[in-house]
Order: structure tokens, then sequence, then C-alpha cells
């Protein structure tokens, strides 16, 4: 391949699921001040915006429950494999991989070592890394540039509506994984591509690298 290809991940939802940890944070607060706590589900349907929309978003009770907790293991183990054979298969490929997030960003950086995948990043981008974050395209398009990248040879894969909406204002391209953080309907959502997981996601980006 004589020119690097780059992908952009989101975070929360995309490369690991944080909804347990929110769920224990949320609850907290929920108890300190007198409101109902909230079930795993429920909070993946809270979270993506910040945690003033979280909390905001289950006082008023405005988030639609459409997630499942997944409970088997093996299919958990599966999934986490399929994910690391993506991410070897990228590097094997000189694909250039990076995140774009709206947690901050040393929490996500804290996070993907904890999940022992930083390595495979060139580039952590949060929520203050810029001083603006998804969905304005420049979140992406300052990290594409960043890692020395060319728009016209990037992916962006999320789960939500700003991950959409930021990948589409910077005319990238856009896989969108189902059942994300997000309470819009998956025909809401901007994408060119909808994956229920990693399984078989080589195929789509390869697409993109013969072009």
């Amino acid at each position: 391949m004589t020119q690097k290809y780059t992908i952009l991940f989101d975070l929360d939802g995309t490369l690991v699921d944080t909804a347990p940890d929110l769920m224990t944070a949320h609850n907290y607060v929920m108890k300190k001040f007198g409101y109902d706590t909230k079930s795993i589900d429920e909070i993946r349907n809270y979270v993506g915006k910040g945690a003033a929309v979280m909390i905001g978003r289950s006082v008023w009770g405005n988030a639609r429950k459409e997630l499942s907790k997944i409970t088997d293991q093996k299919v958990k183990e599966e999934m986490v494999k399929e994910f690391l054979d993506f991410l070897k298969w990228a590097k094997s490929n000189n694909i250039s991989m990076g995140v774009c997030t709206n947690k901050q960003e040393h929490l996500a950086v804290n996070l993907l070592k904890k999940i022992k995948v930083y390595d495979f990043f060139e580039y952590v981008a949060g929520r203050n890394t810029f001083e603006y974050c998804k969905p304005d395209p420049r979140h992406l398009t300052n990290t594409i540039e960043i890692m020395s990248g060319d728009i016209n040879k990037s992916l962006m894969i999320g789960d939500s509506e700003n991950d959409a909406d930021a990948a589409k204002s910077a005319g990238i391209p856009m896989i969108l994984l189902e059942d994300g953080y997000t309470d819009k309907k998956i025909e809401q959502i901007h994408h060119d591509h909808l994956i229920k997981d990693f399984i078989g996601i080589e195929k789509i980006v390869s697409l993109y690298l013969n072009d």
C-alpha cells in the first residue's frame, strides 16, 4: 500500500462498554438526591453526550429502552476476540487508527490502557483535547491531520448520532455499530454501512482500501 489509510473510533459503546461504571456513578447521584436508580439497560440509552445530559435524561425519563444486556459469556468472549483480530488486521495492513471520544482525554487514555488496546492507536482525542468535540467535524478532521492522514482516505466507526453527524459533516464514510448509546432509531442516524459487531468488518474496510 503506497498511502496510509486512517480509521477513527468512538470509545463508549464502540471500543468498550462503559455502561456498568456509568451506572454505578449515576445511581450514587440519584440516591443522594432522592431519585430512582436505573438498570444498566436504561443507562445505555442515557449516555453519549456528557454527564449533564445523562442525568437530565434519567430524571425526566425521556430516553428509549432499546438495548438488552449480553449475558452469554461465550458471546462476549467471541466479540472481544473478533474486535482484537480486527485491530491486528488493520495494523498489518498499514492502517492508522485513532480514537475520537467525548470522554475526557485522560479518562479515555486510562481506559484504553486498562483494557490493553492503547498501543493499537496513534492518537486519542477526547472531549477536552480541542476547543470542540463531536458532533463538530473538526474533532475528526483535526485528529486525522495530527495523524498525518488524508480526509479522503479515512473512515469513522461509531455508534451514535454524534459520531454520524461529525462524519457526515467531515465527508468521511460512517460505519455504524448497532445498539449504540443513542435514543434514535437506526434509520434516523446517518451511516454508509451498518454492523452488528466487528465480525467481517475487514470486508467493508477493504472496499475503501482498494479505491
